[in-house]
């Protein structure tokens, strides 16, 4: 059947799409029932909500259709009908030609809308007709996208038809990020995640908006990348890890896929080697690289701070620009993170003069440096990034240098710490961080760091004292979701005591996607599968 071009007014949006709005077709008639927008449970919450009390039909007659020439556009129309698929069993075709009966419409359209000037911002409009997603670019309907996945119910109203339908509120949703760097770390060094255990992560952190998975590639435990031009560095440095388990490493192929499939989900990966601390696994590799003076040997324990690499040796600068140059390659995003904390037996000097020496090794290969807030010290450029993790005197020489800063405050924002003196998971050097703590504070006034200086929040998780992705999910989740509403959300939209309750009832999608999360006390679960009780008993 030859595709009919039409022009809609939603809302007085225009749209050209590929179905039919003929006046005179006979809809399907359903009494739903009214529902509320403004109380639904999105996280994060968006900027403007105005609900309108009814409710749109999605079930069997609904179909998906996007700007089918915006590049991105077509594939965020099949992620969101997969999504729907998982949710509620229903096969929803994407961007098909006109068909009978046809009459629920989901459209993702490419906007040029001046409202729309950040990348990432979205319009979600809902009629009892029609949903219109519009955005300026394809990642502004992912994130938009997300928001659609939380407005539909978890069960069906079987009442109203012999069909199933799935009421969405109408109204209309006006989005876009407080900051434009929302990140999760994951230390795949001290312990090995394999690629679809990322992946799912990824998953997780894309259905909360972040944009961001820092990977913590190398320590003195484990080399977890393979570098062809150096392949002693997996096959020595990556054949153990904390605890004495047997190590592992990502080859170049699967690196790529978890790369490209965060960037399938507008994720950017950015890779870390940290150095010149944290560096036994290449140091046990190729000895030459070691400057602490000591016989190296392979390492499976958590302390800190013992090894460095010998900042004086032209050597270990051509091994670096190896290393760079191949992770660079295979890694599009903008970032190159050297790591560059605890290096507590680096000479001053030495650690300055390495800084340096690296940093313009990373621009060579056109990437932005970041470094562990301590990178500071050393004379960098205005342009490399900070990452506060523990010192306010570093965090305030970035400043007056003119640098951006990630938010990552130890005793805010570590994962990995415990919740409390019973969680059976974590460390507390830093802070117990129960489920409330995460959320109530602003980073915007955190410690007086001016808000122009910061470029976004992320929550790193370490994996000293984690041994399988499950452990890691309990310290990430539900404190990940907090983050990603501070990262996401204006500080007027951030109310603790309505934030519990949105919290509460994400136990269903996070049930469905099997995340064995910390069911925290403070929390009603909405027909959680966990129970503190039974947590606390194991």
């Amino acid at each position: 059947m030859k595709k009919l071009l039409v022009q809609c007014f939603v809302l007085g949006i225009a749209v050209t799409a590929t179905f039919s709005c003929e006046p005179e077709k006979k809809k399907r008639v359903l009494n739903l029932p009214q529902t509320d927008l403004a109380k639904g449970d999105l996280i994060p919450m968006p900027q403007k909500i105005l609900a309108t009390e009814k409710a749109f039909a999605l079930d069997q007659f609904t179909a998906i259709y996007t700007s089918e020439n915006a590049v991105g556009f077509p594939e965020a129309g099949k992620f969101l009908a997969k999504s729907i698929k998982a949710k509620t069993d229903l096969d929803i075709p994407v961007n098909v030609e006109e068909v009978p009966n046809r009459e629920g419409i989901i459209y993702i359209n490419q906007s040029d809308s001046l409202e729309l000037d950040i990348p990432e911002a979205y319009q979600l409009y809902i009629t009892p007709d029609s949903v219109i997603l519009n955005s300026n670019t394809a990642q502004g309907a992912f994130r938009g996208i997300q928001t659609l996945r939380q407005i539909i119910p978890e069960v069906s109203l079987d009442t109203i038809a012999d069909y199933k339908v799935w009421p969405l509120p109408t109204g209309k949703i006006t989005d876009s990020p407080v900051f434009e760097y929302r990140g999760s770390m994951l230390d795949v060094a001290r312990h090995v995640f394999s690629v679809d255990e990322v992946k799912k992560y990824i998953d997780l952190l894309a259905y909360y908006k972040y944009n961001v998975l820092h990977l913590h590639l190398t320590d003195d435990q484990g080399w977890r990348i393979e570098i062809k031009s150096w392949p002693k560095l997996t096959e020595i440095g990556g054949s153990t890890e904390v605890g004495g388990e047997k190590g592992g490493f990502f080859t170049q192929e699967q690196y790529k896929d978890i790369v490209a499939y965060a960037a399938e989900r507008y994720i950017t990966i950015v890779p870390e080697v940290d150095m010149p601390g944290h560096t036994n696994a290449a140091s046990v590799s190729y000895p030459f690289l070691n400057g602490n003076g000591k016989k190296v040997e392979l390492y499976e324990g958590t302390h800190v701070g013992f090894s460095t690499f010998d900042t004086r040796k032209d050597t270990v600068y051509a091994f670096i620009d190896d290393v760079v140059r191949e992770i660079s390659e295979m890694t599009p995003g903008p970032y190159f993170h050297i790591g560059g904390d605890e290096s507590h037996v680096t000479k001053k000097k030495d650690y300055i003069y390495f800084v340096e020496k690296v940093e313009k090794i990373v621009h060579k290969y056109g990437k932005t440096m970041i470094g562990w807030d301590e990178v500071v010290t050393a004379d960098i450029d205005s342009k490399s990034i900070a990452q506060f993790w523990s010192s306010k005197k570093n965090a305030d020489l970035a400043v007056e240098k003119g640098m951006k800063i990630i938010m990552s405050p130890a005793k805010k924002a570590y994962l990995d710490m415990q919740y409390d003196s019973l969680s059976k998971h974590g460390l507390h050097w830093a802070a117990f961080i129960p489920t409330d703590t995460a959320y109530i504070w602003t980073p915007e006034k955190y410690e007086g760091i001016p808000v122009e200086n910061i470029l976004g929040i992320e929550a790193p998780l370490w994996s000293e004292t984690v041994s399988d992705i499950g452990e890691a999910e309990y310290l990430a989740f539900p404190r990940a979701i907090g983050y990603a509403e501070l990262s996401w959300s204006t500080p007027e939209d951030r109310n603790w005591e309505n934030y519990k309750i949105r919290l509460g009832n994400q136990a269903p999608f996070l049930d469905r996607m099997n995340v064995k999360y910390y069911p925290s006390p403070l929390i009603d679960w909405k027909k959680s599968k966990y129970t503190y009780e039974e947590i606390k008993k194991d």
